[in-house]
């Protein structure tokens, strides 16, 4: 769903509360980050020079995020939220980056000796938050969870702005199931391990697995990497084993596994030997489904800067913010019955 349209639904209800998504190659730039991300992903960048106050009244926020090259979602989550934290908006914003739990945590304990005003989190994982977000607690620091939630007091934070994770896996094996085949044999490609998305779409997985007898011919995680997600499935091609879905956790994952595909001369699509489904409804990804090459998209909503935006300026009014979640509204896409339509008011 576009950007305004959210904040058009913010508006309108006045809800303030608050779940999350998983995962080109292109960074949003802003005039307050000096940080960048790193090239291997997996180490935390942040924003030496941060001054230890806010100048010119400015609202100070530290974001601490997954990495922008994660994913066409990772990177529109980024830009959105360069876009919204900007002077011009009242903000004075730094950045910090990793795909790992204990750097993003680093990352924040270096934002509290700052004395940020705010702590903006996209957790690595869901568990080890408690201490540190209890230091900032005692700091004086308000904590917005955004795009995934953690395992902690819900007293430590003020709201937490997500995706239904369970949600979106149970709507696609839902979608699954109703394809009604005779028989699933399952590639299933998970996200970083721990992560809310990988736990909420693997999760409704197992489930139908445990309950359906479906057979998982393999499940592994290619941490959100369409590289890594071609090496398991032309493994799986290699070994020999028969195999009809490949259920990828993000869209980068999905296109690693056509392109193991296609190389093995394997159809993939509508009517084809293949199912193929993957997560986020990145603008390529939902082209892919309107051209009936994959079978399944479910949406990951990365535009959660302006929620975000108005609970800042509700708690600096005085106001009270009345919700402690707010879900994200979100569908998925069958490409039997997607439209261009779709594709230009959904792709990110």
């Amino acid at each position: 769903m576009k950007k305004k349209i959210l904040a058009a639904i913010m508006a309108a209800t006045l809800v303030l509360g608050v779940t999350a998504c998983g995962s080109s190659k292109e960074t949003a730039s802003s005039s307050n980050d000096t940080s960048s991300s790193s090239e291997t992903t997996d180490t935390a960048s942040t924003d030496d020079a941060a001054p230890a106050e806010s100048s010119g009244g400015l609202i100070k926020v530290g974001i601490i995020n997954n990495d922008p090259n994660e994913s066409g979602y990772r990177t529109a989550n980024d830009k959105d939220m360069k876009e919204m934290f900007t002077e011009a908006n009242g903000y004075e914003a730094s950045f910090a980056y990793s795909l790992k739990n204990d750097e993003q945590i680093t990352a924040a304990q270096k934002f509290i000796q700052d004395g940020v005003d705010y702590l903006l989190l996209s957790a690595a994982d869901t568990a080890g938050w408690d201490s540190v977000l209890q230091d900032a607690n005692d700091a004086g620091i308000k904590v917005i969870l955004f795009d995934r939630t953690i395992d902690a007091d819900p007293s430590l934070y003020e709201a937490s702005i997500v995706s239904d994770m369970a949600k979106e896996g149970q709507t696609a094996v839902d979608w699954l199931k109703s394809q009604g085949l005779s028989e699933y044999n399952i590639i299933h490609l998970q996200g970083v391990m721990g992560s809310a998305a990988q736990q909420g779409r693997s999760g409704a997985l197992d489930d139908a697995v445990a309950s359906d007898g479906w057979n998982l011919v393999t499940q592994q995680t290619a941490e959100w990497n369409a590289e890594k997600a071609q090496q398991i499935v032309q493994s799986v091609i290699d070994s020999g084993e028969s195999f009809n879905v490949i259920y990828a956790e993000n869209d980068d994952m999905a296109k690693g596994a056509v392109a193991a595909l296609d190389k093995a001369n394997i159809s993939h699509g509508v009517g084809k030997d293949v199912i193929v489904m993957g997560f986020d409804c990145n603008k390529w990804a939902l082209e892919e489904l309107l051209n009936q090459n994959w079978n399944y998209d479910g949406q990951c909503n990365p535009f959660q800067a302006s929620y975000i935006n108005d609970i800042i300026k509700t708690i600096e009014s005085g106001g009270t913010v009345s919700e402690k979640t707010i879900i994200m509204d979100e569908k998925g896409f069958d490409a039997t019955t997607i439209t261009q339509e779709d594709v230009d008011n959904y792709g990110i």
